[in-house]
């Protein structure tokens, strides 16, 4: 998988855990720079998945909302969680 290719995960009408903890799953099969998409429709997603990325370390590009769709692009990073935040 290159940086310019994402992995797409269609979580649409799943609720709250199941949004956040197969996002944490398939970022932990992605390499370092690798870019995962996912679109879902659980409003709580859009406290979850942000949540998730800070914990990770990894890096949020993108939020976007359409009516009840929310998509998320994430950037797999490296490093874990940042000790100081």
């Amino acid at each position: 998988m290159t940086d310019e290719t994402a992995l797409d995960l269609d979580l649409s009408g799943l609720k709250c855990p199941l949004p956040v903890l197969r996002t944490a799953k398939a970022l932990r099969g992605l390499p370092e720079g690798a870019r995962l998409r996912v679109s879902c429709t659980d409003p709580m997603a859009a406290i979850d998945i942000p949540n998730l990325v800070r914990e990770t370390g990894d890096r949020l590009d993108a939020t976007e909302r359409d009516g009840p769709l929310l998509r998320f692009t994430i950037r797999r990073g490296g490093a874990g969680p940042d000790p100081a935040g």
